[in-house]
C-alpha cells in the first residue's frame, strides 16, 4: 500500500527520490514510452482530440467535461507513479498531492519551485504567483489573503457537497459510444481543478503555458501533484457521509466498460477499465489524513432576506437568452413551485472561445455587488474553462453545468418568492462566452435502493477483477 503524502508536509529524503526519480524519467530515451515528455503527449492525446471514436466516424475522444475525468486521471497517475518508483527501485513510492483545499496548502509546494536545477522546476508559470501567493481559486485578483482562504474553503464547500445533486453533478455528464465529446463537466473539474491550471500557467507564454493549456499541461511536474489532490478529492467524495445523496456509485455498463491504454513500468501497453477505479486502496495506494476545514464551511446565512422586489428591475431570463456574456448581467428566472423546493439551476448549451480561459459565477438574490467575496449564502458556484485547441476550430460547446439550489433556498431564506433573481459574473476580459438557455427544474434525484444493491454487486466482480490485475 502506498500512501501519498501531502507536498506542504515531506521529508527531505522524499524530495530527493522524487526529484531522482524525475531526473531519470526526463533522462530516459526520446521513444521511450515512460520518458517524461513521452508521458506528457499521453494527456495532450486523450485531451486534444488525438484520437477518434472506433467505429464513429470523425467522432473524437475526449476525456474532459465528462463522466470520463477521473477515471482517466486516476489510471494516468497509477502508472506515472509505478514508472517513477520503478526507475529508482522502491515500489512503495507514492505522488504527493497539493493539498490546495487546506489553507496550509494554498500556495505552490516549495519543492518545485525552490531550485532551478531540480527536475521538478519549471520555468513556466507564473511568476507572481509564487510562494508566498495565496491560491484564487475563485479567480478574483483579491489581495486579501484572508478572503482568499475563506473564498477558498467556500468553494471546496460548494463543489463537494452544497451544490451537488447526483453522482453526475460531481463526476461530470453520461459520455457514450457514437454520441459528441464535452457533454458537460462535473463540480471539481469545473470548478478549482481549472482554476489552478490556469492560476499556475505562464500569462507571458503564447498560451498559459504549461499548466495553463491542456496539450502543455503534462510538462509540468507540477500538473500530476496538482492531480493527485483532484483524484483525492474523488476519494473524499466518495467517503463523505450525505443523505441527500445516498447512492454515489454509477452504474451505466457504458460507463463501467470504458477503456484507455497506458504503458506501464516496464513499457508494455495495458488496457484497463473505468470499472476498476472505484476504490483507489484496492489499486494500492491511499493518502495521508488531512484535516477538511471546508466540510463544515458553509457560507453564514443571509442577516435578512432579500426581497425580489428591490431587484424587480431585473429582466425574466426569457427575454435575454441566448445570451452573449461579455459583461455582468443579472435577471430573474421562474422557479417550479413558491418558496422553499428541492430545485436544481441548469444552464444550457454553454459555448465559449476554446483559445481562452473561461470563467463565470452565478450569484443568487445577491444584493451587495461585490465580486471579490465568495463566502456569502448568495454565491452559488461557477463554469471555467481552460484553454484548448478542439477540432471544429475556435468554438467548444458545453452542454450543461447544473447547480443545487435547495441548502441555497435555506440560506437566503427564500420566503414565498415564485422566481429568483441570478447574478452572472464573467472572470476573463472581453466576450467569449454565450449561454443558450437558463432554467429551474425540480431535482428528480431519489434514494434507489435497487440500484444501490447493484452497485454492491458490481463492486464484487470489480474487486476480483482489480486484484487479478495488480497480482
Amino acid at each position: 500500500m502506498k500512501i501519498r503524502p501531502s507536498a506542504h508536509r515531506v521529508s527531505a529524503e522524499y524530495m530527493y527520490k522524487y526529484n531522482l526519480a524525475t531526473d531519470r524519467m526526463k533522462r530516459l530515451p526520446a521513444d521511450d514510452p515512460r520518458n517524461f515528455m513521452q508521458q506528457a503527449n499521453v494527456h495532450c492525446a486523450y485531451c486534444n482530440a488525438a484520437y477518434d471514436q472506433p467505429g464513429q466516424g470523425a467522432l473524437q475522444i475526449q476525456i474532459h467535461k465528462c463522466w470520463l475525468f477521473f477515471p482517466f486521471h486516476r489510471w494516468y497517475l497509477y502508472f506515472y507513479e509505478r514508472i517513477l518508483g520503478k526507475l529508482i527501485g522502491d515500489p512503495t513510492f507514492a505522488l504527493p498531492f497539493w493539498n490546495w483545499d487546506h489553507p496550509r496548502g494554498m500556495t505552490m509546494p516549495p519543492m518545485f519551485v525552490e531550485d532551478p536545477r531540480s527536475a521538478l522546476y519549471d520555468r513556466k508559470r507564473n511568476q507572481k504567483h509564487l510562494p508566498p501567493a495565496v491560491v484564487d481559486l475563485g479567480k478574483t485578483d483579491s489581495t486579501d489573503t484572508l478572503q482568499l482562504v475563506s473564498n477558498n474553503l467556500t468553494i471546496m464547500h460548494n463543489e463537494m457537497i452544497r451544490c451537488i445533486s447526483d453522482p453526475l453533478d460531481f463526476m461530470g455528464a453520461r459520455y457514450c459510444e457514437g454520441s459528441e465529446a464535452n457533454p458537460g463537466e462535473g463540480s471539481v473539474e469545473s470548478g478549482s481543478h481549472t482554476v489552478i491550471h490556469s492560476w499556475v500557467g505562464d500569462p507571458e507564454q503564447p498560451t498559459s503555458e504549461d499548466l495553463g493549456n491542456f496539450y502543455s499541461a503534462a510538462r509540468d511536474p507540477l500538473f500530476y501533484c496538482h492531480h493527485a489532490n483532484v483524484d483525492r478529492m474523488w476519494y473524499l467524495w466518495q467517503r463523505l457521509p450525505n443523505n441527500k445523496l445516498p447512492n454515489k456509485r454509477i452504474t451505466d455498463p457504458d460507463y463501467l466498460n470504458a477503456s484507455f491504454l497506458f504503458y506501464d513500468e516496464n513499457a508494455q501497453l495495458v488496457k484497463v477499465y473505468v470499472r476498476d477505479t472505484f476504490d483507489n486502496r484496492r489499486m494500492g495506494f491511499d493518502y495521508e489524513r488531512i484535516d477538511l476545514p471546508w466540510v463544515d464551511y458553509r457560507p453564514p446565512p443571509q442577516a435578512a432576506r432579500t426581497k425580489i422586489n428591490k431587484v424587480v428591475d431585473a429582466p425574466n431570463a426569457k427575454t435575454l437568452f441566448p445570451l452573449k456574456l461579455d459583461g455582468v448581467v443579472r435577471f430573474q428566472v421562474d422557479k417550479t413551485k413558491k418558496g422553499k423546493a428541492d430545485e436544481i439551476l441548469v444552464l444550457e448549451n454553454i459555448t465559449v472561445d476554446a483559445s481562452k480561459m473561461i470563467k463565470f459565477d452565478v450569484f443568487v438574490n445577491d444584493e451587495d455587488d461585490n465580486p471579490s467575496e465568495l463566502d456569502k449564502a448568495s454565491y452559488l458556484g461557477s463554469y471555467a474553462q481552460l484553454p484548448h485547441k478542439p477540432r471544429s476550430g475556435t468554438t467548444s460547446t458545453s452542454s450543461r453545468i447544473r447547480l443545487r439550489l435547495t441548502d441555497l433556498y435555506d440560506d437566503i431564506d427564500i420566503g414565498d418568492d415564485d422566481a429568483i433573481v441570478v447574478t452572472l459574473v464573467p472572470r476573463q476580459q472581453g466576450p467569449g462566452v454565450t449561454i443558450g438557455g437558463i432554467k429551474i427544474i425540480e431535482n428528480p434525484t431519489k434514494p434507489n435502493p435497487t440500484a444501490a444493491a447493484a452497485a454492491d454487486a458490481d463492486t464484487t466482480t470489480t474487486t476480483t477483477t482489480m486484484i487479478r490485475f495488480i497480482i
